[in-house]
């Protein structure tokens, strides 16, 4: 390996997601010097095509691949891409509930959290990025999610995302690359992707960072402040390899989630469908319910717990079959931890028994739903378990899901470093300025103080757009 010349910046940026890609902008459009650095490559926001395999391979860590140590494990994603999980998720957007936000400006002491603190902020990511409902009518999955809850009486809503829509009603992803990562650009934002932050020093009054390229070079960068924003997961780990460990990668939490593939004697799917954006909240915090990525790659990993015969018909039957999940918000109770000479860390989440009997209780009330809106059988993510093809048989489903059959999975990770002015328990202040480590600050979703319960991307947005304009007015 070679070492190129150092970098010099005022501010670096580590991570080009949602939190890191406004930080970068705001601070780049107040004449600031930025340097952002992403450890993906620059790829177009659809190619490869959207939910495909190839797309897992070019813009998720380790193809998508990754796990929670525990039982049962919790199989999670990270994007790996200028403009991080943006440019792979679905885009679906929530502010956050105003009892979370109560309860982590009282649990944790968090400063300028209100809802009326958050609402410039809110509204103005949301104009950045066009949060807005989907025009037309919805996709025959969604609608029957829609007709399930009605059937039950259940509350159902759609819910806005961050895409563009067109006369014609094509809707285009307003991801970072489309939208903050431009508007650095243009205002001098120097990006650096394809580029690995390995560790950050405190040297002479100034951090530097060691990264690696995708050539194998190794990078030095110095800079007097440092923004990382490398996600829930390597955020904390980077700076743990850092030596800055306190409060940070103890209290990971995340949104375990269960899913069901629906079968229908009617199509529900089709090559454009998407991520369909209904979802039930009539049981919310404790459950949500909503539709899944369904092509049908995904359906054919979904249906592998029941066996080869169930994995065949998924290349006959796709078009009548939809995924579905039911989320519960879990506990503050995960660690991040480095292990030597390994490049990524070690992640365990220990689900406890009461998020298992939450799950249970959500996957029997989602089977209900289901049947209410005309399956004909259902498949849950218990592995060896039989397909349901009847709403009697839903009361035989365990009363607690059981650790050594249930396959888990989340793309919602948060709080492993939780921000705060009670220094015992919080790794940063309020605006995400790390404790006791000049110029360090964080800013992605390792802020939270716990669940929030929602898709957290809105929240991450505002909490990076209210910090970097508290930065700058700190001076």
């Amino acid at each position: 390996m070679t070492t190129s010349n150092a970098l010099v910046c005022e501010i670096a940026v580590v991570g080009s997601g949602p939190g890191g890609a406004i930080t970068a902008c705001l601070l780049a459009e107040a004449g600031r010097d930025v340097l952002l650095l992403e450890e993906g490559a620059t790829l177009p926001v659809d190619t490869p095509e959207p939910y495909t395999l190839d797309e897992m391979t070019a813009k998720y860590r380790n193809g998508g691949l990754t796990v929670t140590l525990g039982a049962p494990k919790v199989a999670y994603v990270e994007g790996r891409v200028l403009g991080g999980g943006s440019e792979v998720n679905s885009g679906l957007y929530h502010r956050t509930p105003p009892d979370v936000l109560a309860a982590w400006r009282r649990d944790w002491r968090v400063e300028g959290l209100s809802e009326a603190d958050l609402e410039p902020h809110f509204s103005a990511c949301e104009r950045a990025v066009s949060v807005s409902p989907a025009p037309g009518p919805p996709p025959a999955a969604a609608l029957k999610m829609r007709e399930g809850a009605q059937a039950l009486d259940w509350a159902s809503q759609e819910v806005p995302r961050w895409y563009r829509y067109d006369a014609a009603g094509a809707g285009a992803r307003q991801s970072m690359s489309a939208t903050f990562l431009p508007r650095a650009a243009a205002a001098g934002c120097r990006v650096q992707s394809g580029t690995r932050v390995l560790r950050l020093r405190r040297e002479a009054g100034r951090w530097r960072l060691t990264a690696r390229q995708a050539d194998g070079t190794v990078l030095e960068v110095r800079a007097a402040h440092v923004f990382v924003a490398g996600g829930a997961v390597h955020t904390p780990a980077l700076l743990r390899r850092s030596g800055v460990r306190r409060n940070v990668g103890n209290t990971l939490s995340l949104h375990p989630t269960v899913k069901v593939v629906a079968v229908f004697p009617d199509a529900v799917n089709g090559p454009e469908m998407g991520v369909p954006a209904e979802q039930v909240k009539q049981f919310a915090p404790t459950l949500s319910f909503g539709c899944s990525i369904s092509t049908p790659p995904y359906l054919a990993l979904a249906m592998t717990d029941h066996g080869a015969a169930a994995t065949a018909r998924v290349r006959e039957g796709w078009r009548h079959m939809a995924i579905y999940y039911a989320m519960t918000p879990g506990r503050p109770v995960g660690r991040v931890r480095t292990l030597p000479r390994l490049a990524d860390p070690l992640v365990r989440y220990p689900v406890s028994a009461e998020e298992l009997r939450h799950l249970a209780d959500g996957l029997g009330k989602l089977c209900r739903l289901l049947f209410a809106a005309g399956a004909e059988s259902l498949y849950p993510s218990l592995a060896g378990g039989p397909a349901l093809t009847e709403a009697g048989q839903v009361a035989a489903l365990p009363a607690e899901l059981p650790r050594g059959r249930t396959g888990l999975m989340t793309v919602h990770l948060f709080a492993s470093c939780p921000m705060g002015e009670d220094e015992r328990r919080c790794a940063t202040d309020s605006f995400g300025r790390v404790h006791g480590a000049d110029g360090l600050h964080v800013a992605d979703a390792s802020l939270f103080c716990g669940a929030p319960g929602v898709n957290p991307q809105g929240t991450v947005m505002a909490l990076a757009h209210r910090n970097a304009l508290h930065f700058l007015e700190q001076g």
